[in-house]
C-alpha cells in the first residue's frame, strides 16, 4: 500500500461496512418517521442524497477511507451486476418502447451537453485564470479532464480508458478524481431536489407524461398480481438466479474483453472509439442486464412479487454508500479553480438538457435519468429513475448500458476539443 496513503482511524473493511451499516439503517429509519423534525428535513434532503453525504462526513473526518477499503471494489463487481439482474428480472420491454423517442433524444443531448461543456469551461476559465486550465505535456489539465470526460458520459471503464490514452500525470489524477466526485454529487442533488417538484417542473416543460404514468400503472398492476409473502425458498432462488448471472458475467466478460483486445486491433488501441469494448467492467454489465431481459420472459419474472427488485434496492444502495466514500469533503477548496471549470461543465450539460426538454416537451423523468445515465452511470441511473416510481427503474438500468457504449468515443471527442480550446 502506498505509503503517502493518510491512514484512517478504521482499516478494517468489516468494521468499515459496519458503520455503513449503521448510516443506511439510520436514514432509513428516520426517513421512515412522518412527523415532525425528520419530516421536515426529508421534505427538504432526499434520502438518497443522504445515503451518499453521510459516508462523505464519514471519510472527511478521518474515520474511514476509500483509500484503504475494498468495498467499492466488492459492490461494483458484486453486488451491482446481482442488482442489475434483480432490478431486469420484470422488466416490459413493449410497454418500455412505448415510452417513445424522448427518452433516448434527452439521453443524447446529455452525452453532447458534456462533449461541448468542457472546451466552453476552459475557454471560459482561462479568460480570468489561463494557469488554471495550462500545462505542457502529460501536466495538461486538458488531459485530465479527459478522463473526467469518460467518466460523465459514460463511467469508470470509460474513465480508465481515457487515462491510458492521454497519460495524464498520475501524481495530479487524484484531482480530477475528486473534481468529478464532487460535481457530480452536487449536480445528483440537484437533480433529485427536483423529483419532489416534478409535477410543477412538468408543467412549466408541457410535458406529456401519459406514456410514463401508463408504464407505472401496467407495472405496478402486475407487481400486485404476483405479490406473495417471500419464502426462504424464494430468497435462495433470487440470490442463486443473481449471484449465478454475476458469475456468468465476470467469466465471460473477462474472457470476451480479453479475446478482443488480442485479435481485434481496433479494440486494443486505447485511441480508437471502439476501446470500451476491451473492458471487463463493460462486458459485466451488458451481460448482467442482458441476463435479467432474458430472465424476464420466463417464469423467474414472477419473483418481482416476492420483492426481488427491492433486494437489487439493497445492494444498489450499499454501492452508494460505498461510492460516498470515496468523497472528502475536506479536500472540496484545495484546487477553488478547477473545481469551478466542472461545476462550468455541468451547467452547461445542465442548460442543454433544459433547453431541449423544453423545446421537445420532455418530461422531468427523461431528463433526470438521460442525465444521470451519463454522469453517474449505471450506480446512479437506477436509483434517480427509482425516486420518480420504483416501476421505472428499469429505464434507468437501459440508458446508462447506453452510456457505456458511447462514453470512450464522446470522450475522445471531448478530449480532442478541450485540447483545441486550450491552445487558444
Amino acid at each position: 500500500m502506498d505509503s503517502s496513503i493518510t491512514q484512517p482511524l478504521i482499516t478494517n473493511d468489516t468494521v468499515v461496512f459496519g458503520l455503513l451499516a449503521l448510516a443506511l439503517g439510520f436514514i432509513f429509519y428516520t426517513s421512515s418517521i412522518k412527523k415532525g423534525f425528520w419530516q421536515k428535513f426529508y421534505s427538504i434532503v432526499p434520502a438518497v442524497l443522504m445515503c451518499y453525504l453521510l459516508p462523505a462526513l464519514l471519510a472527511s473526518s478521518g474515520l474511514i477511507s476509500d483509500e484503504t477499503s475494498n468495498l467499492y471494489f466488492m459492490a461494483s463487481r458484486y453486488l451491482l451486476p446481482a442488482a442489475l439482474v434483480l432490478m431486469t428480472l420484470s422488466i416490459d420491454l413493449k410497454a418500455i418502447s412505448n415510452l417513445g423517442s424522448k427518452a433516448i433524444i434527452m439521453f443524447l443531448t446529455g452525452s453532447v451537453g458534456i462533449i461541448i461543456g468542457g472546451p466552453i469551461a476552459i475557454l471560459l476559465v482561462s479568460i480570468f485564470s489561463p494557469e488554471t486550465v495550462g500545462g505542457n505535456d502529460f501536466d495538461a489539465i486538458w488531459r485530465g479532464l479527459a478522463t473526467i470526460a469518460g467518466s460523465w458520459i459514460g463511467g469508470g471503464a470509460n474513465q480508465a480508458a481515457m487515462l491510458e490514452i492521454f497519460q495524464y500525470n498520475p501524481e495530479k489524477y487524484g484531482g480530477m478524481v475528486l473534481i468529478d466526485i464532487v460535481v457530480a454529487n452536487v449536480w445528483m442533488a440537484i437533480v433529485l431536489l427536483g423529483v419532489g417538484k416534478t409535477k410543477s417542473i412538468d408543467n412549466w416543460l408541457k410535458a406529456d407524461t401519459s406514456a410514463i404514468e401508463t408504464l407505472k400503472v401496467k407495472v405496478t398492476a402486475f407487481t400486485e398480481k404476483i405479490t406473495r409473502v417471500p419464502t426462504l425458498n424464494d430468497y435462495m432462488m433470487m440470490l442463486c438466479l443473481a449471484f449465478s448471472a454475476v458469475g456468468l458475467a465476470h467469466f465471460f466478460g473477462d474472457r470476451l474483453s480479453s479475446y478482443l483486445t488480442s485479435n481485434f486491433e481496433a479494440i486494443s488501441d486505447t485511441k480508437s472509439f471502439l476501446s470500451f469494448l476491451g473492458s471487463g467492467f463493460f462486458w459485466m454489465v451488458v451481460i448482467a442486464t442482458c441476463a435479467g431481459i432474458l430472465l424476464s420472459f420466463t417464469k423467474a419474472k414472477n419473483y418481482e412479487g416476492a420483492g426481488a427488485s427491492k433486494i437489487g434496492g439493497v445492494f444498489i444502495y450499499i454501492l452508494v454508500a460505498t461510492i460516498g466514500m470515496k468523497m472528502d469533503l475536506g479536500k472540496v477548496l484545495e484546487n477553488p479553480g478547477l473545481i469551478a471549470v466542472g461545476f462550468i461543465w455541468i451547467a452547461i450539460h445542465a442548460g442543454l438538457l433544459i433547453l431541449v426538454a423544453k423545446l421537445i416537451k420532455a418530461p422531468y423523468f427523461f431528463l433526470a435519468v438521460g442525465s444521470q445515465a451519463n454522469v453517474g452511470g449505471a450506480a446512479s441511473a437506477p436509483v434517480v429513475a427509482a425516486e420518480f416510481h420504483p416501476s421505472l427503474t428499469s429505464v434507468g438500468v437501459l440508458l446508462a448500458v447506453l452510456g457505456y457504449v458511447v462514453g470512450t468515443g464522446g470522450a475522445l471527442l471531448c478530449a480532442y476539443l478541450m485540447e483545441v480550446a486550450s491552445s487558444l
